[in-house]
Formats: C-alpha cells, structure tokens, sequence
C-alpha cells in the first residue's frame, strides 16, 4: 500500500512538473515560434497564455516592437575625391516571426552588417555636397537597399538616417573661407547698390535744389540746427564773400545813404576817383601801391 501511495504521489508530481513546464505566457510586444521535435510550426503563438507539449515542444520569442539599430561610421571617398567618415542608424521591424528565426542565423547581425556595407556603397557613389546637403534622397537609397536583401528574412524596413559626416580639417577650413567670401561678396554688392540708391537721390535732391535756390539755404540752416544741438561741438561755418556783397547790394538799394562799407559800386577813374560819387559824398582818390 505504501509503495502503491509512493508510486502515486510521484506521477502526480511528474504530471504537476510536466504542466509547469508546458505553460507559457506571450507578452504583447512578442510572438511565439514553436519547434515541434525540431520543426517549425506554421502558426505563431500570440500573446497571452499558451501549452506547449512537455519535452517535445520548444518556443522561441521575437520581438516584433520597431528596433534601433546604429550603424558605425564608416570611412570612405565621395565621388569628387574627399574623404569622409559617415554613421547611420537603421529602424526596422520583424514582420514575419517564422522568416526571422528560420531563414537568417541572427537577422539583427545581418542587418548591421548589410547597413554598414550599403553605406559605403552610397558614400563611393554621391558627392560631398549631395552628402551634406541632399541627405533625404541618399537616406531614401540606403532604404531601398536594405530592404531588398531584408524582405526574405521577414524584415521590414521603416527608414535609414544618416547622422553625422565628419570632414578632415583642411577640408573644414577651405569651407570656411568658401563661406567667408561668399559673405563678403553679398556685403559688397548690398552697400554698392546702397550707394547706388543713394546717388540717385542726391541726384534728385540738388536737380530740386537747383530749381528753387532757397531750399539750399534753408537745407544749411537745417544742418546747423541740427550740428549745434549736440554738445561740446564747434561748429565752423564758411561764409562767402559773395552773399556779403549781396546783402549789402540790397541795403545801399533800399537806402543809398547807407555805407558800403568801403566796397565801391564800379571801377575806380584813371585818376583814381570814384566815378559818379553818391550824393552827399565827395569822390576820393584810390591810392596806388
């Protein structure tokens, strides 16, 4: 009786074992991929609880979440003869769990390595400006390149951005002085148009000038005012001997008796007297040196 009870508690015991073994549980960011005595099981186990066949039955999980992969920079020489140092990153996804586990070894392995092999088939074949300016074309190549070798392994392809692309130095400095005089040329042209501009106003300015003579002066008197509002300033201002003579012109014509202050209104005689001396007055002799 007590081997019999023995016996008993044993299986019970193997067939608790052996349950507890078969259960598993399928998160929801995997599938399950079940070897059956070595052979591949078309369905794939989805998520939540599963029975597998004690001793018989193996399960492999993959992980179908979008994967991060970096690509190493990779050195090489551009279409025009530069040498460039270039990293990428790959996002892809397991789109078929039974392709993934059977037809490639490890995908995420040849995935890395069929990257960085494409990106330097796209360094040998663009350009160093297609590489830092035109990355959305070469980024949209390098995908079309990973996803054909992809697509049998049951990998999908979501995209390839290419990173970083590290230039030597003498190349960085030849850039910069490209750019310096790119910038000096657009400063040149901008204050040579500026000045342009600024003569054909000028132009414009004295032609208005020119028809009315008063604005002149009052333009002078302007700038005066505006000179003599700063401080600590000296303002020196030419007066011609011309407006003078004309301001004394207009006094003698309005009042004869007022002086000329010693300017005489024509050409002194042969005799050196002033001819038609101006009533009043006596003519005076101009001496001579």
């Amino acid at each position: 009786m007590d081997v019999l009870l023995i016996v008993l508690l044993a299986l019970v015991a193997l067939v608790v074992v052996g349950v507890a073994t078969s259960f598993r549980v399928v998160t929801q960011i995997e599938r399950g991929v079940v070897f059956r005595l070595g052979r591949a099981q078309r369905e794939v186990r989805r998520p939540g609880p599963t029975m597998l066949i004690p001793f018989v039955d193996r399960m492999r999980r993959v992980n179908m979440q979008v994967a991060t992969m970096p690509v190493p920079a990779q050195d090489g020489i551009t279409r025009d003869n530069v040498t460039v140092r270039v990293d990428a990153v790959v996002y892809f996804r397991v789109h078929d769990p039974i392709s993934a586990v059977v037809q490639v070894q490890d995908y995420r392995y040849a995935i890395s390595q069929v990257a960085q092999t494409s990106l330097r088939s796209v360094i040998g074949k663009s350009e160093l400006d297609d590489l830092l300016s035109n990355r959305e074309q070469l980024n949209q190549g390098l995908e079309v390149m990973l996803d054909s070798p992809a697509a049998p392994w049951g990998i999908e392809i979501d995209r390839v951005e290419i990173k970083d692309v590290a230039l030597p130095e003498t190349m960085k400095r030849s850039m910069s002085r490209q750019a310096e005089a790119e910038r000096e040329r657009r400063s040149r042209v901008i204050t040579a148009d500026g000045e342009f501009q600024a003569s054909k106003k000028l132009s414009e300015a004295a032609a208005a000038m020119t028809a009315t003579p008063g604005a002149l002066q009052l333009r002078l008197m302007q700038t005066m005012v505006e000179v003599a509002a700063e401080r600590n300033s000296t303002l020196v201002v030419p007066f011609p001997v011309e407006l003078l003579r004309y301001f004394e012109a207009a006094a003698h014509a309005a009042d004869p008796a007022v002086p000329r202050a010693g300017i005489p209104d024509s050409e002194p005689a042969a005799d050196g007297t002033l001819p038609n001396p101006a009533p009043g007055s006596r003519a005076r002799r101009v001496p001579h040196d």
